[in-house]
């Protein structure tokens, strides 16, 4: 073999074994592939005219750059999800006085409810985070979820104007929906959830009456949350007694159906 050879084959080994590291740090480095976003469009039920509204909403003050973050569509689809949910509320309950009203509208626009729409469109996997944010498991943070869910409303407003962000309302955020999601829970964990949401104590309950006798006794008891009246329930056991406590103070406050009354109508 001659020396131009010799050089030639160890100038060809150094140059193969030097581009299997470069070709691997290529890919090491290559970004992830981000879900098309056609998949949460359709979750959602709105197709965007205009996706750079749809891509701001998604992101997070860490990961923005020019194109801004979700900030202030989330302020703009705060307002248009009120006016939505009021304006079906206000449809629906012919009869219901402004207090009532009121209380309906708080549970279905709080917080954990735009959280939880958020996730059922599964949209953590599409969100834009820096990277402080994407460890700290951002993807799944409550907070971050009910933000962006605010601000795809607004972006849809935007897009496409109130009629199609109330379609999209009246979908995810139906009373129907938002009761039977609740009621998946028992009346007391819910109760508490909704107390936490609202940076409240946890609920306490307060026996206000013990009658009969020891083989068949009655209880009278309070779910008490401060700021709120009691709601007052009745049981052969605490336990029970507790639970229909705290499922009279849901249905007073309007986050549950009260299915004796809807019967009667």
């Amino acid at each position: 073999m001659s020396a131009a050879d010799g050089a030639g084959g160890a100038g060809t080994g150094i140059d193969a074994g030097a581009e299997a590291p470069r070709s691997a740090s290529r890919a090491r480095r290559a970004p992830r592939r981000r879900p098309d976003l056609s998949l949460l469009e359709e979750r959602i039920g709105h197709r965007f005219a205009d996706h750079g509204l749809l891509t701001r909403a998604l992101t997070h003050v860490s990961a923005a750059s020019g194109a801004g973050s979700y900030q202030r569509l989330e302020f703009l689809g705060d307002r248009v999800l009120g006016l939505a949910v009021a304006d079906g509320l206000y449809a629906a309950l012919p009869r219901a006085d402004e207090g009532d009203l009121s209380r309906r509208l708080s549970g279905l626009v709080r917080r954990e409810s735009c959280a939880a729409v958020a996730a059922a469109w599964d949209v953590g996997t599409h969100l834009h985070l820096g990277g402080g944010e994407v460890h700290g498991g951002g993807r799944h943070n409550a907070a971050i979820l009910a933000d962006v869910c605010e601000a795809i409303l607004g972006a849809i407003f935007l897009d496409a104007g109130y009629a199609a962000a109330k379609a999209v309302i009246d979908r995810a955020f139906a009373a129907g929906d938002q009761t039977e999601g609740t009621r998946s829970r028992d009346p007391k964990s819910a109760l508490q959830e909704w107390a936490q949401g609202k940076g409240w104590p946890t609920p306490t309950y307060a026996v206000v009456e013990r009658a009969g006798p020891d083989h068949a006794p009655s209880f009278r008891i309070e779910a008490r949350v401060a700021g709120v009246e009691p709601g007052l329930g009745v049981g052969g056991s605490k336990r029970l007694a507790e639970q229909e406590a705290a499922r009279a103070l849901l249905i007073r406050e309007g986050l549950w159906a009260d299915d004796a009354a809807a019967a009667q109508e």
